[in-house]
């Protein structure tokens, strides 16, 4: 009796570990879906770039200038129908510049000609017209920048100067009256940075140190408009440059990005109300100088080169992030 006992208790011992084991083998996709969102390809880009400038504007995703296969290339994607269309070039080969949609326009702002010589272009394109004018340039001439819509204004912020250094300089232009003004420089000057917008306050995070991929940073400041003044935040997770970032329902989005030991597959996610940032899916091909954009409640993450300086590609990855807790 007592060997049944103790077979008997085996059995059941061996029974739980197997319920333990299948309710576990269901709850990882469930987290995974539910918790770190999911990745999907769509239609490459017809040409292959990196160190991009990238803006969404009614509904469709312009990809502009870069490294590759043209400076001066504009390529249009539409989401709706995962198809790609040429409009017109850009007055200029630019690469590392600055995009940004507002009123119907698009702006592309600063950035290198040539080789890195730093320039303080500002063009506008409309989109009915198929057609880039020059307005008024940026105060300060630079490249590998970040720009953000703070209020109407476009802010350009950081980059490196015409003389190889990082520039601290922030400067907002207005579209209705072709204006800039200088406000509060960013506290840490740095390059291939990135730039987002939550909550009437203007977020400048990652970047490098002149250039170099060498010395990455995942320094995050806050630009309070009102009071004119920033702030330090929690830090990003990855230091890392050469990034793209997104917001989406109140989360900043930062993606990808370069070090001389390879580049970053990371995809990290910041709420700036808890001051707190989360590991989502990795992107499934690292890269840097991309650029990405939202779209129906995706984000669409292309172009970028898969290994650190000049490589290229027309990689076009889409993200859902997971559901809101």
């Amino acid at each position: 009796m007592r060997g049944v006992s103790v077979n008997f208790a085996g059995w059941l011992a061996m029974r739980a570990t197997v319920i333990v084991l299948f309710v576990g083998s269901l709850s990882v996709p469930a987290w995974t879906s539910e918790h770190l969102g999911r990745w999907g390809a769509k239609t490459q880009m017809p040409s292959s770039r990196t160190e991009v400038a990238v803006a969404q504007l009614a509904g469709r995703i312009y990809v502009i200038g870069g490294f590759g296969s043209g400076g001066d290339l504009v390529e249009v994607y539409d989401p709706a129908t995962d198809r790609w269309q040429r409009r017109a070039s850009l007055p200029q080969a630019l690469h590392h510049s600055g995009a940004v949609a507002v009123n119907g326009k698009l702006y592309l702002v600063g950035g290198y000609s040539g080789g890195f010589g730093a320039v303080g272009v500002l063009y506008e394109y409309d989109p009915a017209a198929d057609h880039w004018r020059e307005r008024r340039s940026l105060p300060t001439p630079r490249g590998a920048l970040a720009v953000g819509l703070l209020d109407g204004k476009i802010y350009a912020v950081g980059g490196v100067g015409a003389d190889g250094r990082n520039t601290g300089a922030v400067e907002a232009y207005d579209p209705t009256t072709d204006r800039w003004e200088s406000v509060a420089p960013l506290p840490t000057p740095r390059d291939h940075l990135a730039v987002s917008v939550v909550g009437g306050r203007l977020f400048a995070i990652g970047g490098r140190i002149e250039g170099s991929f060498a010395r990455n940073l995942g320094t995050n400041e806050a630009y309070d408009r009102a009071m004119n003044r920033w702030s330090s935040r929690s830090p990003l997770p990855t230091p890392r440059s050469g990034i793209a970032a997104v917001v989406l329902e109140g989360r900043i989005y930062v993606f990808g990005g370069e070090a001389p030991a390879g580049t970053f597959p990371q995809n990290e996610a910041y709420d700036p109300v808890a001051d707190r940032w989360v590991a989502l899916a990795p992107m499934p091909t690292a890269r840097h100088g991309l650029g990405a954009a939202v779209v129906g409640g995706a984000i669409y993450v292309l172009s970028g080169g898969p290994r650190p300086g000049g490589s290229y590609s027309g990689t076009n990855e889409v993200f859902y992030p997971p559901r809101a807790p």
